[in-house]
């Protein structure tokens, strides 16, 4: 194993745990509605947005409608537009790895990419791959577990989901130690609130990221005139 593949590894674990616990969840549930356990592992390794996966394990029982599932899932996933706005630099010469750093971002492997410091004897462009990598790695295999075990499996996964929330807490505490300006990720929490509070938990991650993207933009540009007035 490259020195980038451990250094990624150790970073990942935790990750990777979470998602192994949360793809056996998925691959039992979508066990339980009646699916062969290919099932699972393929939606997993071609979809791969946890979310979207088990929202279509429910659709595929019912009539069904393309447009729609579409639809949904242009809305779920929207938040990856910003994703990689905000990737464009750190991803902008990575090569042949841009493909698959591209189609497996997910919110885990953004968020430890976003705030990654690789050590400079490290390629910075084969850690970010690793990270996406053992953490798509990570979400098949427990899926497909899932799906060929299920019928062995009694698994409460009441609140389960939880893993992956504790998770973004400990990075979104790491990055505010880590930053020099906490301005910025005050104003993405203040703004997360305002929009749960006034838009209901349904549309709220959307509609922050739009504020964000509203102001950020404006105050880049009047910082730019600023300066462009002082010369």
């Amino acid at each position: 194993m490259s020195n980038e593949a451990q250094f990624a590894f150790k970073k990942t674990v935790p990750i990777m745990l979470g998602f192994l616990f949360l793809g056996v969840s998925y691959g039992v549930y979508m066990h339980k509605l009646g699916f062969s356990f290919l099932y699972p592992l393929c939606m997993a390794a071609i979809i791969f947005a946890g979310s979207v996966e088990f929202i279509i394990g429910n659709l595929l029982l019912q009539h069904f409608q393309p447009l729609t599932v579409l639809i949904l899932t242009l809305l779920v996933n929207s938040r990856h537009i910003f994703y990689g706005i905000t990737m464009l630099k750190k991803y902008s010469n990575s090569g042949r790895l841009k493909p698959f750093l591209i189609y497996g971002m997910c919110d885990e492997s953004f968020s430890l990419n976003a705030t990654l410091k690789v050590p400079v004897n490290l390629d910075k462009n084969y850690v970010y791959f690793y990270v996406t990598i053992f953490n798509y790695c990570s979400w098949v295999l427990g899926a497909g577990l899932g799906g060929l075990f299920g019928s062995l499996v009694q698994l409460n996964v009441q609140g389960l989901d939880f893993v992956m929330t504790a998770l973004f807490i400990v990075l979104f505490t790491e990055q505010l130690k880590s930053v020099h300006s906490r301005q910025n990720a005050f104003i993405g929490l203040l703004m997360s609130v305002i929009s749960l509070v006034v838009c209901g938990p349904d549309t709220f991650l959307l509609i922050t990221l739009l504020l964000l993207l509203l102001i950020f933009t404006i105050s880049y540009f009047w910082k730019k005139g600023m300066v462009n007035n002082d010369n």
